[in-house]
């Protein structure tokens, strides 16, 4: 086969590619318009982020839950990746103590089914990572991040990158566990900040860590009490 037919068996390939992504669209759509209606009015809330691993009698689901009861008692709501885990802890905290408990599950192969402790209203269902995160981030008044792999991670920095390039307003980013995150911190500074110079030494100050629930709550209420003045409001408009 000749180069040149070559090529043109690969643009009928890519061109049944392109109209396959056409329909895509619509799907995408689809799931915006979706989540957008359903909770446009579910109030001050909270994301909170972990790992699906996390068990039942581990530190880290236990706190997960006072955390989100220490939210509720505040006002705030809690949405999650509606998964097990450290999702299903925090989604638990918020269902136990009469607070909203919002839920925004993935669909994945080989994946468990949502957490039981989702408000039946506020389950909602993505077929793509990116509209899910549009969700996640969209709706919620500060972020808390506990233990957990390469999604937790992966929701966590670009929580960081949209506040570090003002695509969201600045609000309380608050990543649970000294021990878990220390090291992460330490290696921002010396390898993104001293030894490569990839980022700024004040963007080392757009999270906070912490080992104590309260604390993670008196950050956020202080924050909207003196930078806010109380104000809660969406992140970013899709305008």
């Amino acid at each position: 086969m000749s180069i040149i037919e070559e090529n043109h068996k690969a643009m009928r390939r890519w061109s049944k590619l392109k109209g396959e992504n056409s329909w895509t669209m619509f799907k995408v759509i689809a799931e915006l318009v979706d989540g957008f209606d359903r909770l446009n009015t579910i109030g001050p809330c909270v994301s909170l982020f972990g790992s699906a691993r996390t068990q039942p009698d581990e530190y880290y689901y236990k706190m997960a839950i006072e955390i989100a009861h220490l939210l509720t008692d505040e006002g705030f709501g809690v949405i999650t990746g509606g998964g097990p885990g450290i999702m299903e802890a925090a989604n638990k905290g918020a269902r136990m103590y009469g607070g909203v408990s919002v839920g925004l599950n993935i669909d994945l192969p080989n994946e468990q089914g949502h957490n039981l402790y989702i408000d039946p209203d506020k389950n909602l269902k993505y077929r793509y990572f990116f509209v899910r995160k549009v969700m996640l981030v969209k709706y919620a008044q500060a972020f808390i991040v506990l233990p957990g792999g390469m999604g937790t991670l992966d929701e966590m920095f670009e929580v960081l990158t949209l506040i570090q390039t003002k695509k969201i307003s600045r609000v309380p980013v608050i990543l649970v566990g000294t021990k878990y995150w220390s090291g992460l911190k330490d290696w921002m500074k010396y390898s993104m900040l001293e030894l490569s110079q990839n980022i700024n030494e004040i963007d080392l100050d757009l999270f906070t860590i912490t080992d104590d629930p309260k604390e993670v709550v008196k950050i956020i209420t202080e924050f909207y009490a003196s930078e806010r003045d109380g104000e809660l409001s969406p992140n970013y408009d899709l305008e």
